[in-house]
This record gives structure tokens, C-alpha cells and sequence, in this order.
């Protein structure tokens, strides 16, 4: 956290954005970016999806939230891995796709466990209940994401 107060300080503000690092605290403020633009992608085509392509058919919603959940995790890992993460554990990008999908995948399933713990914990499904749970389920979630990438897959390899 210092050295990013010492950046706004020295009004260095390009080393937030631009240039390889391995500074965690850079690239969490950088994938800050990349989740809020991955999820607007994952919101707007499940958006579009259900309401244009599938008008509004309710059965269709989880073929809607499938696809556009897969679009979002595309678009962070192709920004990720050209903005944030450098320094891959992995050689083979199939594989690291894989992996990182999957951590996505466990961040979904920590979303989806959390909101329903908060309707059992409250007995409640209101829409302030949700949006509760949402807020709380999407930064756990984010912050599983991020540390799980950074850690099991973008570490700097050892020599």
C-alpha cells in the first residue's frame, strides 16, 4: 500500500498502468480494471442474451448466464495475461486457461454458496437481501480470484 501512496505522491501515475510488474499491490489495483470490465461484459450479454436473443424465456436464463459468464472469463484472461500477469507458472496456455477457468469456476461457486448461506442465514429474499449478499458473495469471490491466480499460477517461477 505504501508504494502506491508514494506513486499518487510522486504523481507517477503511469506505473499504475503501464510496464510489466510483479508488485502484487499494481497488479490488484490493475485487475481491479480487468474484473470491473469482465464483469460488465458478463452483465450486458447476459443481459442482451435473455432479453433479445431468447425473449425474456425463462428456461433459457442459465444458457444466457453460461455464455455470458465464459465471455467474461475470456476477456479477464486475455487482459489479465497481457496487462497484469507476466510471468505464467504454467507453458502450455491451454492449460493455464484451464486453470484459470477453473479458479473462476470455484470463484462462481463461492458467489453462489454465499448468497445462499445469506438466505438461509437471514430467511430472507428480498431485494435488499440480494444486493447484500451480492456485494458481499462478489468480494470474497474477487479477492479468492485474484490471490489464487497470483499465487498458483503467476508467481515468478523459481530459478
Amino acid at each position: 500500500m505504501e508504494e502506491i501512496k508514494q506513486i499518487i505522491r510522486d504523481k507517477q501515475f503511469k506505473k499504475l498502468f503501464v510496464g510489466d510488474t510483479d508488485n502484487t499491490l499494481i497488479q490488484f489495483f490493475r485487475y481491479l480494471f480487468v474484473g470491473g470490465l469482465a464483469f460488465v461484459v458478463d452483465f450486458a450479454l447476459s443481459y442482451i442474451l435473455f432479453r433479445f436473443v431468447f425473449g425474456e424465456q425463462k428456461e433459457f436464463g442459465w444458457i444466457a448466464n453460461s455464455l455470458s459468464f465464459i465471455a467474461g472469463l475470456a476477456v479477464n484472461y486475455i487482459i489479465s495475461t497481457c496487462w497484469i500477469f507476466k510471468n505464467s507458472k504454467v507453458e502450455n496456455k491451454l492449460v493455464e486457461f484451464i486453470s484459470f477457468a477453473a479458479i473462476g469456476v470455484v470463484g462462481l461457486l463461492i458467489t453462489i454458496g454465499i448468497t445462499k448461506l445469506f438466505e438461509l442465514w437471514l430467511g430472507d429474499t428480498t431485494s435488499l437481501f440480494q444486493i447484500i449478499a451480492k456485494v458481499v458473495s462478489t468480494a470474497v469471490s474477487f479477492l479468492w480470484n485474484f490471490f489464487a491466480r497470483k499465487i498458483l499460477l503467476y508467481t515468478k517461477k523459481e530459478k
